[in-house]
């Protein structure tokens, strides 16, 4: 593993009384640079910029979620990534800041953009720390939590792993505080275990263990290797990279098939389809029985949404299951247009075509 991503979570960084623990975050960056050390390309997934900013900002008036976030995270980002930067710079590696929203995963040029910076900071052994840019995403611009944004930079960047650094050893077959419980040390393709996933949603942070099992389990499906563990661990990270570990975490072992960074970039941008695309019997089965061809406007029966060349659709059968999700060739007017002809370029082609 040369190339990996940590996610830390809000419970991992957060006193109890909601402040930035400092004296974890340092832990955790000794044990990085360690690892960077060892010729390891890091990227950090951070949370922690609400916390630390509340720590600094005594508000006189009530404030809804939204605007109390903002504010937080305005001055708390400054104060988070000034923390890394010291820290880091005590063992001569410098890091820098990464701050995105959910709009910079939208078009295919923006996530380039991010994709370059991030490569040539790591050519240049300056570590990421990555953060979603709270000041300026609001309600249906959100991630669900960092453990969503995780998932995009780990694809988008081809890491090797996704460390994820919560406050509990890994996934349960039960409740955590049940004495009869324990946790599932390996998740397979074929193992479902989201019976046994807590629904409760974490102290600090707006995910939970259902949204991390379920990025745990689309990260693996596309040949990554995704570990959940505890955070609050004593050398947690540089134990879990032994060759061989008796910590306690549950791995996600990663499917054996390899998806183009277009694919994968389709894979991940169904929050911003535009449109929906109706295909026939026919044209269904070919997808499903062959898989390597495009979606040709002769199949298609019906175009649902207003869409522009470029924009992500999302692929459904008959009974108005969604069987994939592309890019169009077409703006929706010209598809409607076109529905059922032959002869003419595809709607959606192969190279821009994910199947679920």
């Amino acid at each position: 593993m040369k190339r990996i991503a940590i996610k830390i979570g809000s419970n991992v960084l957060t006193r109890d009384d909601g402040t930035l623990n400092i004296t974890r975050m340092s832990a955790l960056v000794d044990q990085t640079a360690e690892l960077h050390k060892q010729g390891i390309k890091i990227i950090i997934i951070s949370s922690g910029a609400v916390a630390s900013g509340r720590s600094e900002i005594k508000i006189e008036k009530k404030l809804d979620s939204v605007l109390a976030r903002q504010l937080y995270s305005s001055v708390g980002q400054a104060k988070l990534i000034n923390h890394y930067y010291e820290l880091f710079r005590n063992h001569g590696i410098v890091c820098g800041q990464v701050l995105t929203t959910k709009e910079n995963f939208s078009s295919r040029s923006h996530y380039l953009n991010q994709k370059h910076c991030m490569e040539i900071m790591l050519e240049n052994k300056v570590i990421p720390i990555v953060n979603e840019n709270d000041t300026v995403s609001v309600s249906e611009l959100m991630f669900t939590d960092n453990d969503e944004l995780s998932s995009l930079i780990v694809t988008m960047m081809k890491m090797n792993a996704l460390i994820i650094l919560s406050d509990v050893d890994g996934i349960y077959n039960g409740n955590p505080t049940d004495p009869n419980a324990s946790v599932i040390r390996e998740i397979t393709e074929d193992k479902d275990i989201s019976n046994y996933v807590q629904t409760t949603q974490s102290s600090f942070g707006r995910g939970g263990m259902q949204t991390k099992y379920r990025i745990a389990q689309k990260v693996a499906d596309e040949g990554t290797t995704v570990i959940i563990a505890n955070g609050q661990r004593e050398n947690i990270l540089l134990d879990l990279l032994k060759t061989k570990n008796n910590v306690v975490h549950t791995q996600f072992k990663p499917a054996q098939k390899t998806i183009s960074s277009v694919k994968t970039w389709i894979a991940h941008s169904e929050d911003f389809a535009k449109g929906k695309v109706y295909i026939n019997k026919g044209a269904t089965k070919a997808l499903q029985e062959t898989k390597a061809i495009s979606i040709l406007l002769v199949g298609v029966t019906r175009i649902v949404g207003s869409f522009e060349k470029d924009d992500i659709v999302r692929i459904m059968d008959e009974n108005g299951v969604q069987i994939g999700i592309g890019r169009s060739n077409y703006d929706s007017r010209e598809a409607t247009q076109y529905i059922g002809k032959h002869d003419m370029k595809p709607l959606i082609h192969y190279d821009y075509l994910y199947l679920e």
